[in-house]
């Protein structure tokens, strides 16, 4: 059985990718590219790993590079896609093409709080648990099946910065334990359910 190829989506630091890079030889996969659309922090530590990195800057036209990021994927043939704080919204025609291998990180108990300041709409909302949550892609933003959450009590005495700190811990747990279970075969998307052995 071939390896299975992981392709990583990034827009910033790159903690989640350096945790699966981290236990990569672990969990037995292949990271083939670190997909940005810009030169940041993630940029870097792909490269000092050697994975290949494609910086696929925004356009002044959308379906162009959504056509554009849709060949770069078809040319690197991901078994799972991983979008690990990527700050763009994905082509539906994409999400389509890539249903089931496209999961995504987020830094809230999905469905609540979706959207950019997720840490921050928490706090605001005075809640006492947030956490995190990955789940498969679909064409909404943050509305796809979820797969796995992790619960997180929020302190009094939480910033934003802190509550997101404590959060990205238990987040790269988490995604280790998604990326294992999927590259397993131990979850599936069917129908539009997850599905667990």
């Amino acid at each position: 059985m071939s390896i299975p190829r992981v392709v990583v989506l990034a827009s910033g630091t790159g903690s989640l990718l350096q945790a699966l890079i981290d236990e990569s030889s672990n969990l037995n996969i292949d990271i083939a590219a670190l997909i940005s659309d810009g030169e940041v922090a993630a940029c870097d530590r792909a490269r000092a790993a050697g994975i290949r990195v494609v910086v696929h800057e925004m356009q002044s036209n959308r379906n162009t590079w959504n056509a554009g990021l849709l060949k770069i994927l078809h040319d690197l043939k991901p078994d799972l896609i991983v979008s690990a704080g990527f700050m763009k919204i994905l082509d539906s025609e994409l999400v389509a093409e890539f249903s089931g291998r496209i999961i995504n990180t987020h830094p809230a108990l999905l469905p609540d709080f979706p959207g950019a300041h997720a840490v921050r709409d928490a706090l605001s909302a005075g809640v006492r648990v947030t956490g995190s949550t990955i789940h498969f892609v679909d064409a909404g933003v943050d509305t796809g099946p979820v797969i796995a959450q992790h619960e997180i009590e929020i302190r009094e005495s939480d910033s934003e910065e802190s509550l997101h700190e404590r959060i990205k811990v238990e987040e790269r747990k988490l995604l280790i334990s998604v990326v294992r279970d999927l590259t397993q075969g131990k979850v599936r998307l069917v129908n539009g359910e997850v599905v667990k052995a």
